[in-house]
């Protein structure tokens, strides 16, 4: 397992449950799924803004991608609710 520094981005709803916008995070995980898994495992409040079923957006360097997405050093990871528009 290599470790690998990522920058996480939380918005809306999920940056207000955490009360940050922002972390540099230090990880093992290689995909988006796996750091998703990592974070739940924090405990509160990131267990519930993140949990499985939850509707949760992701984007890796400013790309929507799906959960399945592999992380590098470095990767800028934003994690948001769904948007609607009007």
């Amino acid at each position: 397992m290599t470790m690998k520094t990522v920058q996480l981005r939380y918005f809306a709803s999920i940056r207000e449950a955490i009360g940050s916008g922002s972390e540099a995070y230090a990880t093992d995980a290689a995909t988006v799924a796996e750091l998703r898994d990592a974070l739940l495992a924090r405990g509160e409040p990131y267990a519930s803004c993140l949990a499985r079923g939850r509707a949760v957006r992701t984007a890796v360097n400013q790309v929507l991608r799906d959960e399945g997405a592999v992380l590098a050093t470095g990767d800028e990871v934003a994690f948001f609710p769904p948007v609607t528009g009007g």
